[in-house]
């Protein structure tokens, strides 16, 4: 196991989390995240604790602090993002959980081996301190660890306090009048609960005929973020529910984004964007129910949260291919790999009620990766007939970030349409500079909380503020 120096450790005093970027010889970058928990003062060495321990001092014949000493100081080195959406960690909780030391993202990843209880795993490296001999300053070193062994409900309203509605479902002013129209008023709609409501009534008027097709087309703006929270199944639902809202968003901007440059799109994709519209609704309705009867005093909007839904949308808001391969071929199919091992915890928990809810969005999450595939699939034929399985490998090797991890959800993913060969050994390749070009201006408000989002103007010709700020113009 080789190690790499990274600096002398009296750097390391100044704050608690440190970001490494790493390059190899090949020129590809690799961002991982230090955390030091100890406090300065913890940090200083008891003279008195030297031993000639070769395990812990790295170097025989080399003095060594305890491992006690060693111990205290609790430095951690793991990848800066989350496997599961590529959430950034920097900005995860560090808690104690159990007989180990966890970080919180919301997803619980143990600090030592990177394992989660919802079965995913992040990479960590070992860690030592030393005195380098040639000037004996202490100095941080950090490794690649060894090689792994080989392993052969009902639906209920949204209980949201500061989110009561104060608007009409459908406005009283130039109203929506086509499913284009719909879709850019709901993206527009910061207020959660009204975001449900009105969701529910465009799908019942698209599925009655009222709502017409309609092409429109929009770009991003800004979004809004949420406040802090704590571990607990209270934060899962919260984050959760966070997701359920952006897949609102993402169902109604796929028809509104891409409808005006494919008018081919048969009413079938639009019959099915509409149900995912209405099905993420319903997961948003019982998520936030079962935050409210867990955790009455951390309402929904309460908890910090990320955008990495919307983050992907940005970057694939040019290609209808890459939508689909992205968002519901990785990003949704990623929910399939994790529902279960969140279903588990909750069992493991005694909250039967959120079992089923879990149970009955997973469950749905499996027609939605359907979907993604049927389309993608249709798009591949429609431009010639290319094979979908090398294409989609290659809109993630453009369009992702690092490797697509397992353990994977074989059954799932196979209902769905997603072979073995579609995931297995993916991997993105997106540089920085290239993610950060095509994300634009996107940026999140942190000084935003969800109280602070003002009230929508709907005047079609006018940008509006809201938590996605849309602009679009119509199209006949």
């Amino acid at each position: 196991m080789k190690f790499l120096q990274i600096s002398p450790f009296k750097n390391l005093l100044t704050h608690s989390r440190f970001l490494l970027t790493l390059r190899s010889e090949q020129g590809k970058y690799h961002s991982l995240i230090l955390f030091r928990l100890s406090p300065a003062s913890d940090a200083i060495w008891d003279k008195k604790a030297i031993s000639a321990s070769d395990d812990v001092a790295g170097n025989a014949g080399t003095p060594a602090k305890s491992a006690g000493m060693l111990e205290n100081r609790q430095i951690y080195v793991m990848e800066s993002t989350c496997p599961h959406l590529g959430a950034d960690m920097s900005h995860a909780e560090i808690e104690e959980f159990e007989d180990t030391t966890v970080a919180v993202c919301p997803y619980d990843f143990d600090l030592r081996t990177g394992k989660s209880e919802m079965g995913i795993k992040t990479c960590t490296y070992a860690v030592e301190v030393k005195t380098d001999p040639q000037d004996d300053i202490e100095k941080g070193k950090f490794a690649d660890p060894p090689p792994p062994p080989s392993q052969p409900i009902a639906q209920i309203n949204p209980v949201v306090p500061g989110s009561e509605v104060t608007e009409p479902v459908v406005p009283t002013t130039n109203p929506p009048k086509t499913l284009m129209q719909w879709a850019v008023l709901i993206l527009n709609t910061a207020n959660p609960t009204l975001k449900v409501m009105r969701t529910r009534e465009a799908v019942q008027l698209f599925r009655t005929g009222e709502a017409r097709f309609y092409r429109s087309q929009i770009t991003f703006g800004s979004a809004a973020a949420r406040l802090k929270g704590r571990k607990s199944l209270a934060v899962m639902l919260h984050a959760l529910a966070n997701v359920e809202q952006w897949a609102i968003d993402l169902a109604w901007d796929i028809m509104a984004r891409f409808g005006p440059s494919h008018p081919d799109l048969p009413p079938a994709f639009f019959s099915d964007f509409t149900k995912m519209a209405l099905d993420e609704s319903k997961h948003f309705s019982l998520l936030t129910s079962r935050l409210s009867a867990t955790s009455p005093t951390t309402p929904y909007g309460s908890m910090p949260v990320h955008a990495s839904l919307w983050e992907s949308a940005t970057i694939t808001s040019h290609s209808l291919r890459s939508r689909l391969a992205i968002i519901h071929l990785v990003h949704e199919a990623r929910g399939l790999d994790v529902n279960p091992g969140t279903i588990e915890r909750f069992r493991r928990a005694g909250d039967a009620a959120s079992v089923a809810a879990m149970e009955i969005i997973h469950a749905d999450e499996v027609t939605h990766v359907t979907s993604g595939h049927r389309w993608f699939t249709w798009l591949c034929e429609r431009e010639g007939n290319i094979d979908p399985v090398a294409t989609f490998r290659e809109e993630v090797r453009r369009g992702w970030r690092g490797n697509v991890k397992g353990p994977f959800n074989i059954e799932d993913r196979e209902k769905a349409g997603l072979t073995p060969e579609f995931y297995e050994h993916l991997m993105g390749e997106m540089g920085e500079d290239e993610m950060e070009q095509k994300r634009g201006t996107f940026k999140l408000d942190s000084a935003a909380g969800l109280k602070e989002l003002k009230d929508l103007s709907l005047e079609v010709s006018e940008p509006v503020k809201a938590r996605v700020a849309v602009e679009y113009e119509e199209k006949i």
